[in-house]
Protein backbone atom coordinates (compact mmCIF):
# COMPACT_ATOMS: atom_id res chain seq x y z
CA UNK A 1 0.00 0.00 0.00
CA UNK A 2 1.26 3.36 -1.18
CA UNK A 3 1.75 5.53 2.02
CA UNK A 4 3.15 9.20 3.09
CA UNK A 5 3.02 9.15 6.66
CA UNK A 6 6.37 11.06 7.15
CA UNK A 7 4.84 14.48 5.50
CA UNK A 8 0.92 13.84 7.12
CA UNK A 9 3.21 13.10 10.65
CA UNK A 10 4.21 16.41 10.32
CA UNK A 11 0.71 18.33 9.83
CA UNK A 12 -1.26 15.99 12.24
CA UNK A 13 -1.08 18.54 15.37
CA UNK A 14 -3.73 18.76 17.56
CA UNK A 15 -6.12 21.79 17.11
CA UNK A 16 -8.76 23.03 19.81
CA UNK A 17 -12.74 23.77 18.76
CA UNK A 18 -11.90 27.63 19.75
CA UNK A 19 -9.11 27.67 16.97
CA UNK A 20 -10.94 26.25 14.66
CA UNK A 21 -13.72 28.05 14.98
CA UNK A 22 -11.83 31.08 14.86
CA UNK A 23 -10.39 30.38 11.80
CA UNK A 24 -14.07 29.34 9.96
CA UNK A 25 -14.79 32.92 10.81
CA UNK A 26 -12.35 34.58 9.77
CA UNK A 27 -12.36 32.59 6.55
CA UNK A 28 -15.85 33.01 6.27
CA UNK A 29 -15.33 37.00 5.96
CA UNK A 30 -13.01 36.61 3.91
CA UNK A 31 -14.20 34.25 1.02
CA UNK A 32 -16.49 36.93 -0.70
CA UNK A 33 -12.69 38.86 -1.56
CA UNK A 34 -10.87 35.42 -2.12
CA UNK A 35 -11.68 31.92 -3.12
CA UNK A 36 -14.63 32.74 -4.42
CA UNK A 37 -14.37 34.67 -6.92
CA UNK A 38 -12.61 31.90 -8.60
CA UNK A 39 -16.09 30.62 -9.34
CA UNK A 40 -17.36 32.97 -12.12
CA UNK A 41 -19.19 30.59 -14.06
CA UNK A 42 -23.25 29.67 -14.64
CA UNK A 43 -23.89 26.35 -13.29
CA UNK A 44 -27.12 24.70 -15.26
CA UNK A 45 -29.54 23.93 -13.34
CA UNK A 46 -30.09 20.92 -11.63
CA UNK A 47 -32.76 18.60 -10.43
CA UNK A 48 -33.01 18.37 -6.55
CA UNK A 49 -35.92 16.12 -5.18
CA UNK A 50 -37.47 16.15 -1.58
CA UNK A 51 -39.84 13.35 -0.24
CA UNK A 52 -41.39 13.04 2.74
CA UNK A 53 -40.87 10.23 4.86
CA UNK A 54 -42.56 9.77 8.23
CA UNK A 55 -39.87 7.62 9.62
CA UNK A 56 -37.24 5.00 9.29
CA UNK A 57 -40.37 1.89 7.80
CA UNK A 58 -40.20 -0.50 5.11
CA UNK A 59 -41.99 2.66 3.53
CA UNK A 60 -38.46 4.31 2.57
CA UNK A 61 -37.27 1.18 0.77
CA UNK A 62 -40.14 2.27 -1.80
CA UNK A 63 -39.69 6.33 -1.41
CA UNK A 64 -35.81 5.86 -1.81
CA UNK A 65 -36.02 3.83 -5.14
CA UNK A 66 -38.64 5.88 -6.81
CA UNK A 67 -36.63 8.98 -5.41
CA UNK A 68 -33.93 7.99 -7.19
CA UNK A 69 -35.32 6.29 -10.07
CA UNK A 70 -36.46 9.73 -11.07
CA UNK A 71 -32.88 10.99 -11.58
CA UNK A 72 -32.55 9.00 -14.66
CA UNK A 73 -28.94 7.64 -14.06
CA UNK A 74 -27.39 5.26 -16.11
CA UNK A 75 -26.08 3.07 -13.68
CA UNK A 76 -26.67 -0.46 -15.65
CA UNK A 77 -23.40 -2.58 -15.25
CA UNK A 78 -21.74 0.23 -13.42
CA UNK A 79 -19.51 0.24 -10.00
CA UNK A 80 -20.82 2.13 -7.15
CA UNK A 81 -20.00 2.86 -4.21
CA UNK A 82 -22.38 4.00 -1.22
CA UNK A 83 -20.31 6.18 1.09
CA UNK A 84 -22.62 6.69 4.52
CA UNK A 85 -21.69 9.26 7.33
CA UNK A 86 -20.35 6.95 10.03
CA UNK A 87 -18.63 8.44 12.88
CA UNK A 88 -19.38 7.28 16.14
CA UNK A 89 -22.33 5.60 18.30
CA UNK A 90 -24.29 6.61 20.90
CA UNK A 91 -27.74 5.09 21.30
CA UNK A 92 -29.37 8.44 22.58
CA UNK A 93 -28.60 10.48 19.60
CA UNK A 94 -28.45 10.29 15.56
CA UNK A 95 -25.58 10.89 14.76
CA UNK A 96 -25.00 8.17 11.59
CA UNK A 97 -26.92 7.70 8.44
CA UNK A 98 -29.79 5.43 9.33
CA UNK A 99 -28.81 1.91 8.20
CA UNK A 100 -31.97 1.51 6.71
CA UNK A 101 -31.08 4.30 4.74
CA UNK A 102 -28.00 3.03 3.30
CA UNK A 103 -29.63 -0.62 2.41
CA UNK A 104 -32.75 1.12 0.90
CA UNK A 105 -29.95 2.87 -1.21
CA UNK A 106 -27.73 0.05 -1.89
CA UNK A 107 -30.87 -2.12 -3.18
CA UNK A 108 -32.48 1.09 -4.93
CA UNK A 109 -29.29 0.70 -7.44
CA UNK A 110 -29.25 -3.13 -7.52
CA UNK A 111 -33.04 -2.82 -9.03
CA UNK A 112 -31.77 -0.13 -11.31
CA UNK A 113 -29.38 -2.93 -12.75
CA UNK A 114 -25.52 -2.00 -11.52
CA UNK A 115 -23.21 -4.53 -11.71
CA UNK A 116 -21.70 -3.71 -8.55
CA UNK A 117 -22.89 -1.79 -6.00
CA UNK A 118 -20.74 -1.31 -2.70
CA UNK A 119 -20.78 0.77 0.90
CA UNK A 120 -17.58 1.74 1.91
CA UNK A 121 -16.58 4.54 4.59
CA UNK A 122 -13.35 5.48 6.75
CA UNK A 123 -14.21 6.62 9.86
CA UNK A 124 -12.11 9.84 11.24
CA UNK A 125 -12.35 8.76 15.39
CA UNK A 126 -12.70 5.27 14.90
CA UNK A 127 -10.28 2.83 13.99
CA UNK A 128 -12.61 -0.22 14.55
CA UNK A 129 -14.98 0.17 11.27
CA UNK A 130 -16.40 -2.88 11.53
CA UNK A 131 -17.22 -2.86 15.38
CA UNK A 132 -18.61 0.59 14.87
CA UNK A 133 -21.18 -0.40 12.21
CA UNK A 134 -22.23 -3.00 14.24
CA UNK A 135 -23.28 -1.10 16.66
CA UNK A 136 -24.80 1.13 14.51
CA UNK A 137 -26.81 -1.52 13.01
CA UNK A 138 -25.39 -2.24 9.98
CA UNK A 139 -24.93 -5.96 10.25
CA UNK A 140 -28.32 -6.28 11.57
CA UNK A 141 -30.13 -4.49 8.53
CA UNK A 142 -27.95 -5.10 5.75
CA UNK A 143 -27.41 -8.89 4.54
CA UNK A 144 -24.22 -9.82 4.99
CA UNK A 145 -22.91 -6.64 5.33
CA UNK A 146 -19.08 -7.75 5.55
CA UNK A 147 -19.06 -9.01 2.33
CA UNK A 148 -20.59 -5.62 0.59
CA UNK A 149 -18.18 -3.70 2.91
CA UNK A 150 -14.75 -1.92 2.22
CA UNK A 151 -13.06 0.13 5.25
CA UNK A 152 -11.36 3.18 3.08
CA UNK A 153 -9.08 3.85 6.14
CA UNK A 154 -7.45 0.50 5.30
CA UNK A 155 -7.73 0.31 1.36
CA UNK A 156 -5.16 0.32 -1.00
CA UNK A 157 -4.65 4.14 -2.23
CA UNK A 158 -3.18 5.71 -4.55
CA UNK A 159 -2.01 9.51 -4.96
CA UNK A 160 -4.10 12.32 -7.12
CA UNK A 161 -3.51 15.74 -7.88
CA UNK A 162 -6.25 17.98 -6.80
CA UNK A 163 -7.38 19.99 -9.86
CA UNK A 164 -7.19 24.02 -9.47
CA UNK A 165 -7.08 23.11 -5.44
CA UNK A 166 -8.48 25.84 -2.82
CA UNK A 167 -6.79 24.41 0.28
CA UNK A 168 -3.03 23.79 1.04
CA UNK A 169 -3.08 20.44 -0.20
CA UNK A 170 -1.65 19.76 -3.66
CA UNK A 171 -2.66 16.19 -4.16
CA UNK A 172 -3.94 13.46 -1.69
CA UNK A 173 -3.36 9.84 -1.69
CA UNK A 174 -6.93 8.10 -1.50
CA UNK A 175 -8.55 4.21 -1.77
CA UNK A 176 -8.88 2.80 -5.20
CA UNK A 177 -12.82 1.27 -4.08
CA UNK A 178 -13.70 4.89 -4.90
CA UNK A 179 -11.36 6.23 -7.41
CA UNK A 180 -12.27 2.85 -9.37
CA UNK A 181 -15.79 3.14 -9.43
CA UNK A 182 -18.23 5.00 -12.05
CA UNK A 183 -20.58 6.46 -9.74
CA UNK A 184 -19.84 7.51 -5.78
CA UNK A 185 -22.93 8.20 -3.93
CA UNK A 186 -22.51 10.20 -0.56
CA UNK A 187 -25.41 8.86 1.46
CA UNK A 188 -25.45 11.84 4.32
CA UNK A 189 -26.92 12.51 7.21
CA UNK A 190 -28.91 15.98 8.15
CA UNK A 191 -26.24 17.74 10.77
CA UNK A 192 -25.10 21.01 11.34
CA UNK A 193 -21.77 21.51 12.31
CA UNK A 194 -19.75 23.23 14.59
CA UNK A 195 -16.82 24.01 12.62
CA UNK A 196 -18.33 24.42 8.75
CA UNK A 197 -22.03 25.44 9.68
CA UNK A 198 -23.76 22.33 8.68
CA UNK A 199 -22.39 18.78 7.08
CA UNK A 200 -24.59 16.99 4.36
CA UNK A 201 -23.21 15.35 1.01
CA UNK A 202 -19.77 16.98 0.39
CA UNK A 203 -18.28 17.04 3.91
CA UNK A 204 -19.27 13.81 4.30
CA UNK A 205 -16.90 13.26 2.07
CA UNK A 206 -14.00 13.51 4.60
CA UNK A 207 -14.65 10.03 5.39
CA UNK A 208 -12.96 9.11 2.04
CA UNK A 209 -9.22 9.91 3.43
CA UNK A 210 -7.86 6.94 4.61
CA UNK A 211 -6.69 6.92 8.04
CA UNK A 212 -3.74 4.91 7.60
CA UNK A 213 -2.48 6.87 5.53
CA UNK A 214 -3.37 10.47 7.32
CA UNK A 215 -4.13 9.27 10.95
CA UNK A 216 -6.83 9.64 13.49
CA UNK A 217 -8.04 12.10 13.04
CA UNK A 218 -7.76 13.33 9.93
CA UNK A 219 -6.31 16.56 10.39
CA UNK A 220 -4.14 17.22 7.88
CA UNK A 221 -7.59 17.90 6.14
CA UNK A 222 -8.10 20.83 9.04
CA UNK A 223 -4.62 22.74 8.85
CA UNK A 224 -5.31 22.64 4.96
CA UNK A 225 -8.43 24.25 5.23
CA UNK A 226 -11.93 22.42 6.12
CA UNK A 227 -14.35 24.27 4.06
CA UNK A 228 -11.49 24.60 1.66
CA UNK A 229 -10.83 20.89 1.90
CA UNK A 230 -14.25 19.88 1.56
CA UNK A 231 -14.15 21.92 -2.01
CA UNK A 232 -10.73 20.16 -3.32
CA UNK A 233 -12.81 16.54 -2.30
CA UNK A 234 -15.80 17.66 -4.25
CA UNK A 235 -13.62 17.92 -7.03
CA UNK A 236 -11.67 15.14 -7.23
CA UNK A 237 -15.05 13.16 -8.10
CA UNK A 238 -17.03 15.12 -10.51
CA UNK A 239 -19.36 11.71 -10.85
CA UNK A 240 -21.49 12.04 -8.25
CA UNK A 241 -24.69 11.69 -6.66
CA UNK A 242 -26.28 12.33 -3.18
CA UNK A 243 -28.95 10.87 -0.85
CA UNK A 244 -29.50 12.81 2.54
CA UNK A 245 -31.23 10.92 5.74
CA UNK A 246 -32.98 13.90 7.41
CA UNK A 247 -35.72 12.28 8.34
CA UNK A 248 -34.00 12.58 11.93
CA UNK A 249 -30.68 14.66 11.75
CA UNK A 250 -28.84 16.27 14.54
CA UNK A 251 -29.05 20.03 15.41
CA UNK A 252 -27.12 21.92 18.11
CA UNK A 253 -23.52 20.78 18.49
CA UNK A 254 -23.14 19.05 15.91
CA UNK A 255 -21.54 16.70 14.46
CA UNK A 256 -21.56 14.58 17.28
CA UNK A 257 -22.60 15.75 20.47
CA UNK A 258 -25.87 17.74 19.07
CA UNK A 259 -29.17 16.53 19.27
CA UNK A 260 -31.62 14.13 17.45
CA UNK A 261 -33.62 16.50 15.59
CA UNK A 262 -37.16 15.25 13.58
CA UNK A 263 -36.89 16.77 9.77
CA UNK A 264 -38.93 14.10 7.98
CA UNK A 265 -37.42 14.27 4.35
CA UNK A 266 -35.15 12.71 2.32
CA UNK A 267 -33.50 14.79 -0.63
CA UNK A 268 -31.24 13.55 -3.49
CA UNK A 269 -29.57 14.85 -6.47
CA UNK A 270 -26.62 14.42 -9.00
CA UNK A 271 -24.90 17.89 -8.10
CA UNK A 272 -24.21 17.22 -4.24
CA UNK A 273 -23.77 20.98 -3.88
CA UNK A 274 -27.14 21.75 -4.88
CA UNK A 275 -28.58 19.32 -2.40
CA UNK A 276 -26.60 20.44 0.45
CA UNK A 277 -27.97 23.91 -0.71
CA UNK A 278 -31.36 22.53 -0.81
CA UNK A 279 -30.69 20.48 2.54
CA UNK A 280 -29.45 24.17 4.23
CA UNK A 281 -33.02 26.03 3.99
CA UNK A 282 -35.20 22.56 4.60
CA UNK A 283 -32.70 23.29 8.30
CA UNK A 284 -33.67 27.20 8.06
CA UNK A 285 -29.82 27.78 7.07
CA UNK A 286 -29.14 30.02 4.27
CA UNK A 287 -26.25 28.47 2.31
CA UNK A 288 -25.17 31.70 0.83
CA UNK A 289 -23.74 31.79 4.11
CA UNK A 290 -21.88 28.22 4.05
CA UNK A 291 -17.88 29.15 3.07
CA UNK A 292 -17.47 25.35 1.24
CA UNK A 293 -20.97 25.97 -0.79
CA UNK A 294 -19.99 29.69 -1.96
CA UNK A 295 -16.47 28.48 -3.07
CA UNK A 296 -17.68 25.48 -4.86
CA UNK A 297 -20.71 27.78 -7.02
CA UNK A 298 -20.23 31.17 -5.82
CA UNK A 299 -23.27 32.97 -4.28
CA UNK A 300 -25.05 33.84 -7.47
CA UNK A 301 -25.44 30.23 -8.30
CA UNK A 302 -26.72 29.18 -4.53
CA UNK A 303 -30.49 30.82 -4.83
CA UNK A 304 -33.69 28.71 -4.87
CA UNK A 305 -33.74 29.52 -8.92
CA UNK A 306 -30.36 27.34 -9.47
CA UNK A 307 -32.01 24.13 -8.40
CA UNK A 308 -34.82 22.54 -10.26
CA UNK A 309 -36.81 21.34 -6.66
CA UNK A 310 -39.54 18.37 -7.58
CA UNK A 311 -41.77 16.73 -4.57
CA UNK A 312 -42.43 19.13 -1.90
CA UNK A 313 -41.51 22.63 -1.51
CA UNK A 314 -39.04 23.67 0.34
CA UNK A 315 -41.35 25.82 2.35
CA UNK A 316 -43.25 23.19 3.41
CA UNK A 317 -40.91 21.44 5.07
CA UNK A 318 -38.45 23.83 6.39
CA UNK A 319 -37.78 22.81 10.18
CA UNK A 320 -35.53 25.13 11.80
CA UNK A 321 -32.28 23.36 13.17
CA UNK A 322 -30.62 24.81 16.60
CA UNK A 323 -27.82 26.49 15.48
CA UNK A 324 -24.89 26.99 18.58
CA UNK A 325 -24.04 30.99 19.07
CA UNK A 326 -21.12 30.88 16.85
CA UNK A 327 -23.18 30.33 13.48
CA UNK A 328 -26.31 32.34 14.80
CA UNK A 329 -25.58 34.58 11.62
CA UNK A 330 -25.92 31.81 8.96
CA UNK A 331 -29.90 31.43 9.84
CA UNK A 332 -32.10 31.91 7.00
CA UNK A 333 -34.88 34.87 7.07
Amino acid sequence: MNTDKSKSMSLHRPVSRRQALLAVAAGAGLVRCSRSVQVAQKFPVSNVSIVKAAGYTQDVYDSVYRMISGHNLEVRGKRIVLKPNLVEYDANTAINTHPMIVHATFEAFKKLGAGDVRIAEGPGHRRGTLDLADAAGYFSTVAKFEDSFTDLNTDNVAKRAIPNPVSKLSSLYLPHTVLDCDLLVSVAKMKTHHWAGATLSMKNLFGLVPGAVYGWPKNVLHWAGINESIVDLHHLFPKQFAVVDGIVGMEGNGPIQGTPKYAGVLVAGSDPAGVDATCCRVMGIDPKQISYLQMARGEENLGEAAFRQTGENIRDVRTNFQLVDEWKQIRAV
